[in-house]
């Protein structure tokens, strides 16, 4: 093929599609201005979000004041069940701030209005965020569905941060509800610490009694059996009787030592009140907004409404053309087109 038709067909193809463009250039410059136009109105009457951000990490090691395996093992055998120790996880806190305690704790908490300049004006989370229901459950229920849409929760698992983050309409109502979801996140975990102390510490304080009762059962018999057998180191089976004695009554020792520790340990435990998180950055009122973008949400309308206008542009010459030429193929589509109107004219048809 002779080079030179490959590029005046190109030079023609190009061409023709200026052509088209300059022809219904109305439609390509127009629809996409006026969409973009009806989109800023949009962005304009949407409402301005601010979004606060805390971060905080875990406290290291294992919950303090956790029973030892012996003792542990010592509960099972009596079949109680008791919470063992172990290092909570950042991901543990991001299900606790998503648990429906804490967020309604958080929605029924007063909080300064925002949108009044009197001090000392107070509203709850609901009122502020204005949540509506015929009562408190569905009014909690909505907010929760609302809370899920506002809030965001990372974790850092090299580092173990975990990273709150909470948007609403005001700079300061966004850093308080943030700061005040740590807040309770705190004070569940001290709960739930206090109540595992007192558990053990019944424990140790029920089983107390009965292993001071024991070893004194077991030193009275190793006491009778000293007493009658004064030289029992030349029989091998007096000395084996003898050795055990002398280790139940080591046993009933070292039970009752680890109970006695642990129960000192669980009275100071369940009245301890240190955080068990550490807060990194307390969340505070930030001064841009978070959304609307509305700079990138006219751009992004703009781009796919000239799309969309180039587009309709390409077939609406196309239809024309084929209705300038007769063709068959645009009488078969002019045909379906009008049956498909009459189908659907039919249904709103006169009634007899």
């Amino acid at each position: 093929m002779n080079p030179e038709l490959e590029t005046e067909g190109r030079e023609v193809g190009v061409l023709e599609v200026l052509d088209v463009l300059l022809k219904h250039w109305r439609l390509i410059v127009g629809f996409p201005l006026a969409i973009t136009f009806f989109a800023a109105l949009i962005t304009l009457i949407l409402p301005t979000q601010y979004t606060a951000t805390t971060s905080f990490v875990p406290e290291g090691g294992s919950e303090g004041s956790t029973l030892p395996s012996g003792l542990s093992g010592i509960a099972s055998q009596f079949g109680i069940s008791l919470p063992v120790g172990r290092e909570t996880s950042p991901e543990f806190y991001s299900d606790v701030l998503y648990s429906r305690t804490i967020v309604e704790d958080v929605l029924q908490t007063a909080f300064p209005d925002p949108k009044t300049a009197e001090a000392g004006t107070v509203a709850t989370l609901l009122d502020l965020l204005e949540i509506e229901g015929d009562s408190l459950t569905d009014r909690l229920q909505a907010g929760r569905k609302d809370m899920a849409e506002r809030t965001s929760v990372r974790v850092k698992t090299e580092t173990g941060v975990v990273s709150l983050s909470v948007e609403t309409p005001y700079p300061s109502l966004s850093a308080d509800v943030a700061n005040q979801f740590v807040t309770l996140l705190n004070r569940f975990n001290l709960e739930t610490r206090q109540s595992n102390a007192k558990i053990r510490r019944e424990f140790a304080e029920a089983r107390n009694a009965q292993a001071e009762t024991e070893l004194r059962e077991a030193e009275e018999d190793l006491r009778r059996f000293l007493e009658e057998n004064r030289r029992f180191s030349g029989s091998p089976q007096l000395q084996f009787q003898h050795d055990r004695l002398q280790r139940q009554v080591t046993i009933r020792q070292e039970v009752l030592t680890a109970l006695r520790r642990e129960y000192e340990q669980a009275r100071i435990q369940e009245v301890n009140d240190t955080p068990v998180i550490t807060v990194i950055d307390t969340a505070v009122p930030p001064y841009k907004k978070s959304s609307p973008h509305r700079t990138i949400i006219v751009i992004v309308v703009f781009v796919l409404a000239s799309l969309i206008a180039i587009a309709a542009a390409f077939g609406r010459e196309f239809v024309q053309r084929a209705k300038a030429a007769d063709r068959q193929d645009y009488k078969q589509f002019e045909n379906r087109w009008a049956v498909i109107k009459s189908e659907l004219r039919r249904p709103f048809g006169r009634r007899g």
